[in-house]
């Protein structure tokens, strides 16, 4: 996938920024982050998940593919090592291909039906604290370690309304 140039990303992640302060409806806003996230990073499947610290399960909020990944659905993270790096210890995950994909995610004929074989999780953060996933998915060893910094931006401009839903949900 082509990289903008460094204008280019600063205006993409500037026009996130401005829709981060001004948008109030949280469906419209993940739909401007995938947007973002498609144009930096590339991706077939973007997925937002809420974090349940108590239960340690992730929520689905939105997906720009709601057929094969509607909202609502959960998955349990406890004792999972993905669910120790990603939600507990609040560190990005990236997989490159099947293995790394069938090791993780239980729902991974899913995925693999949808042609995907790489993923980059990162973690939604506010305080220190996880709040919830950004999830990107795409044909295999679409991710690497050169995609974190664009990643953490849009998902630290995601965190905001992940807050606000928080608060309304408990």
């Amino acid at each position: 996938m082509p990289r903008l140039n460094p204008d280019a990303t600063l205006d993409c992640l500037a026009k996130l920024a401005a829709a981060q302060a001004e948008v109030k409806d949280q469906t419209a806003f993940f739909e401007m982050a995938a947007a973002t996230a498609e144009t930096l990073i590339g991706h077939k499947l973007f997925t937002v998940m809420a974090f349940h610290e108590h239960s340690m399960e992730v929520e689905r909020l939105y997906s720009n593919q709601p057929d094969a990944y509607p909202a609502g659905g959960r998955k349990k993270k406890r004792d999972t090592a993905w669910g120790q790096q990603v939600l507990e210890r609040g560190e990005p995950y990236i997989g490159v291909c099947a293995d790394d994909i069938r090791r993780h995610f239980d729902d991974h004929d899913v995925i693999f039906r949808l042609g995907l074989q790489s993923i980059l999780n990162m973690p939604i953060k506010v305080g220190g604290r996880t709040i919830g996933t950004m999830n990107l998915l795409h044909v295999a060893n679409s991710y690497s370690d050169k995609d974190l910094a664009s990643a953490q931006l849009i998902a630290g401009l995601m965190a905001g309304h992940m807050a606000r839903g928080e608060q309304r949900r408990t």
